[in-house]
């Protein structure tokens, strides 16, 4: 399992664009997963200095967006902007919900755990 990890982690990008913005820096990857079928990487990349460790370290956080959910993302994110620029919600429909697990069992309980991003980022990734 951890091998494919890696195999995907290591693919090649067949497209790459950096996006510097102030102590941050954005990377837009396509990537092709093994069908062939190409998806996205948004990386946010942010150097900190580690106290405990006394050197500056990068933090990297990752979102992974797949051909079949660009509509609605790309929907989503314009109506974030749009919201930004003028303060008002742009006019369009909520969107449909799907029926998860819980929903299919009302009996079932789910514990919730609060997290933050500095929770999800491991050794490796900070280098």
């Amino acid at each position: 399992m951890e091998e494919n990890e890696n195999k995907e982690r290591d693919r090649e990008e067949i497209f790459s664009r950096a996006v510097r913005a102030g102590k941050r820096t954005y990377f837009f990857d396509v990537k092709a997963t093994i069908g062939e079928e190409h998806y996205l990487t948004i990386t946010e990349s942010k150097r900190r200095f580690n106290n405990e460790q006394g050197k500056f370290i990068y933090e990297k956080h990752k979102l992974f967006l797949y051909k079949e959910d660009f509509e609605k993302f790309h929907n989503g994110l314009n109506d974030a902007f749009e919201f930004i620029r003028t303060g008002k919600a742009p006019a369009r429909p909520e969107p449909e919900t799907e029926l998860t697990e819980p929903d299919l069992n009302p009996d079932l309980k789910i514990a919730h755990t609060s997290l933050e991003f500095e929770d999800l980022t491991s050794e490796t990734d900070k280098v």
